[in-house]
């Protein structure tokens, strides 16, 4: 399983607006001074780890992609982004089991600021990690004179949260330490799933954004 570096840069600011705290808000010094503390010392709570697979786009049609072995991907949005490619890197990463137990155990006995911004720091963790991930996705396509697009999870847009067990099927089984709910929810929660489109230069594939077409504006997850 290739590696991923843990020793992740995590912007200050970035975990006060998290727990609820404006850029222009100075917290206290006892709150500043615990995130200083876990933000130094996260790193030895957190185990990365990811998995991938490339596959060929076999065919698209309207809001179905197939990928091959019966994996068909639904959704409009993801259909407009995949007609551009020719193949799509699936993967999912994980930070671990570690910190989101301490998490619990914060909060299980009632240090629940301690818990609000370890947790935090995780959600940093592991967007900071995708963002790692995606840009070796797209170095390695580089190497093969192809490029990428955005990544693409389930539950953005009109893609279903239901459909990530297609996405666990894409991998062969080989998710890192991650498993499914029933709900198709991941755990650990600290954890990211996906595609990533790849093909040839020339169709506008890395610049193509969903969410210039969508007209949910307060989304907090939205691009720009």
């Amino acid at each position: 399983m290739p590696a991923l570096n843990n020793e992740i840069d995590i912007d200050k600011q970035r975990i006060l607006t998290r727990i609820g705290y404006s850029d222009d808000y100075e917290p206290s010094a006892r709150i500043s001074s615990l995130v200083d503390d876990y933000i130094e010392n996260y790193h030895d709570l957190i185990a990365p780890s990811y998995s991938y697979r490339i596959r060929n786009i076999e065919s698209v049609d309207g809001n179905r992609v197939d990928i091959g072995n019966s994996i068909v991907l639904k959704s409009k949005k993801l259909a407009r982004l995949l007609e551009r490619c020719e193949m799509v890197a699936v993967f999912a990463l994980t930070i671990g089991n570690y910190l989101e137990d301490l998490v619990t155990y914060l909060a299980d006995n009632g240090l629940v600021l301690q818990a609000t911004v370890l947790d935090a720091i995780g959600s940093g963790t592991v967007e900071k990690l995708a963002i790692q991930v995606e840009g070796k996705l797209r170095i390695n396509a580089g190497m093969e004179g192809l490029i990428t697009s955005w990544r693409f999870s389930p539950g953005y847009c009109d893609w279903e949260v239901s459909q990530q067990e297609l996405v666990f099927r894409a991998l062969d089984g080989d998710a890192p330490g991650i498993r499914l709910t029933d709900s198709m929810l991941m755990i650990p929660r600290k954890s990211v799933s996906g595609i990533i489109g790849i093909g040839l230069p020339g169709n506008d594939i890395e610049n193509y954004n969903p969410c210039n077409t969508c007209l949910k504006k307060d989304c907090p997850g939205r691009r720009r």
